[in-house]
């Protein structure tokens, strides 16, 4: 990255629900001297979230920043060493910021669970990245840093084991939580754009859809994204996790960009689970009909009008006391090459879409603005596993979260 930078650190978004806590989850922790600036298109609604900040943020420069006006995104992104953005839906308002991130040379980050998003950032501006390097790393919330970085945690207990390589790897995702309507508005941009678009309906599909190289993943059958309900080996129930059809992707993506080093032959997927008994056989039914249905509400405009009367707008999202009682749990099953079998654990405290997510996003900004020097040496369109890795692993342990992989 040459040249000096005003900024260490742009947050972009902070009026949002998620830009809010990410801020003030930086601001809590970023160490003394780290250059903050907070961005957003109307100054004064800005000043208004620095102002219920921590006192740390009291002196943080205000940047105006609007995702249509391309001047003003190229003006933020030369200022900065790094920018993280909770502009969404980002289908519809990310690629000008990555633009301007990859070609000024400045790292970025941001919360998408979009796939058609990821896969357009990837095609306009993976190239120019790698030219300028920037590491523009997606997915660094709830969605899709546990899943990536837990298999990576796999990944290097499997190796340093000399186990072979990871084949089959399953996660049982277990939650507690709110939603907000940032988080609504982004399921319903992508089940439009897929009820209208074959080409997204496609994309979707494809078990492989954001490879640097699809011609070259190698021809394993991956686990469908929506299974059938079905039972645990300790007898829980699982169902179709509405997160598989964006994590699974990441995940694939992070192993063909180290060169296929989890496995040639990796298939993975994941599931929700649901609990135990008859309690949780009947959730498990309800999980897997509730995204199909969704997805059909939102495409039919009568039934689109009602949910846009009941579910949170953008800028909503659940209250501080079901931000602190939520949790996120993945159980990570894996057998090797070689026939052994290992168990990798993701888990934290707090909403996993919010508490929890800030806390991701945070520590992914302060690890890209202040340990470039330990970060992998690549650059272009990223994952947390190939963009930060082994870093974010360490921050993310020392705020409390557990990543931890072993036999059994």
């Amino acid at each position: 990255m040459s040249g000096a930078r005003e900024h260490d650190l742009v947050l972009f978004g902070v009026t949002g629900f998620v830009g809010r806590l990410t801020a003030a989850y930086v601001a809590e922790h970023a160490p003394p001297g780290l250059r903050v600036a907070l961005a957003g298109r109307t100054p004064g609604k800005v000043e208004d979230v620095r102002a219920e900040l921590p006192p740390a943020a009291r002196d943080w420069p205000v940047l105006v920043a609007d995702t249509s006006d391309p001047a003003s995104l190229a003006a933020m992104a030369a200022s900065a060493r790094v920018v993280v953005s909770t502009v969404g839906p980002y289908l519809r308002h990310g690629l000008p910021v990555v633009g301007a991130c990859a070609r000024n040379g400045t790292h970025y980050a941001d919360l998408t669970g979009e796939v058609p998003f990821v896969r357009r950032a990837i095609d306009r501006y993976d190239h120019v990245a790698r030219a300028s390097g920037a590491r523009i790393v997606h997915a660094c919330g709830y969605d899709a840093v546990p899943s990536d970085l837990a298999v990576l945690a796999l990944h290097r207990r499997v190796t340093a084991d000399r186990a072979g390589a990871l084949r089959d790897v399953r996660t049982v995702a277990t939650a507690r939580g709110g939603v907000s309507g940032g988080t609504v508005a982004s399921m319903r941009g992508i089940a439009e754009q897929a009820a209208r678009d074959a080409r997204v309906r496609r994309l979707l599909g494809d078990p492989f859809a954001l490879s640097p190289d699809r011609e070259a993943e190698p021809d394993v059958p991956q686990p469908p994204d929506a299974p059938v309900p079905g039972r645990t080996v300790d007898g829980g129930w699982v169902a179709a996790s509405p997160m598989a059809s964006f994590n699974t992707r990441v995940v694939r993506r992070s192993n063909a960009l180290t060169g296929w080093a989890y496995g040639r032959s990796l298939r993975y997927g994941e599931v929700a689970g649901t609990g135990h008994g008859a309690r949780g056989a009947v959730a498990a039914l309800a999980v897997s009909a509730a995204v199909p249905t969704f997805a059909g509400a939102v495409a039919f405009p009568p039934t689109r009008a009602l949910l846009d009367r009941v579910l949170p707008a953008p800028g909503e999202g659940p209250s501080e006391e079901t931000r602190a009682g939520g949790r996120f749990r993945m159980d990570v099953h894996a057998v090797t090459t070689t026939g052994r079998h290992y168990r990798a654990l993701a888990q934290g405290q707090g909403d996993p879409g919010y508490a929890a997510t800030s806390v991701m996003l945070g520590e992914t900004a302060l690890a890209l603005a202040l340990d470039g020097d330990r970060l992998p040496d690549r650059a272009g369109s990223l994952t947390p596993a190939t963009g930060i890795g082994d870093v974010l692993v360490e921050r993310l342990r020392a705020a409390g979260h557990t990543y931890e992989a072993s036999p059994r």
